[in-house]
């Protein structure tokens, strides 16, 4: 066995025990990066479900408004104002129809319009949440026989 002084092996020793754990200034340095990560995180999770809830409602909306479209160009349901919900099948969507008189403003082509159109205003709003959708569309006014 090698000969070692007493002064190495008192310096061996306290280099292992200084090389044990660690200071308290590295730990909380540890825990203030793992806490900023874990905000970043989650504040990045938060606002990836905020926008697939806002892609759900933009993609089921332009369904619901091109339906109500085609039901109004159809006659299924007639060109008045009115309200109502999707059924069973949308059960948070509800709709709403405003009929006015189209306004033709300072158009060049308002004299050339043969018949008086209607504008109806088709919003698609989901209860409970920020989210509507509105579309204006024209119709011809149906003539009473």
């Amino acid at each position: 066995m090698m000969n070692m002084s007493r002064s190495t092996k008192y310096f061996l020793l306290q280099s292992q025990r200084c090389e044990r754990g660690f200071t308290l200034l590295e730990v909380m340095i540890a825990v203030a990066i793992l806490a900023i990560s874990l905000t970043v995180i989650y504040g990045s999770q938060s606002q990836s479900v905020s926008l697939a809830t806002e892609s759900r409602f933009n993609t089921a909306a332009a369904l619901l408004l091109n339906l109500k479209v085609a039901e109004l160009e159809s006659g299924i349901i007639e060109l008045r104002d009115d309200e109502g919900d999707f059924g069973e099948d949308y059960p948070d969507f509800r709709w709403k129809i405003e009929v006015d008189d189209a306004d033709y403003g300072d158009f060049e082509f308002a004299d050339k319009v043969g018949e008086s159109l209607k504008r109806a205003m088709i919003t698609v709003s989901w209860e409970n949440s920020p989210f509507s959708h509105s579309v204006d569309y024209y119709l011809p006014e149906k003539e009473e026989f």
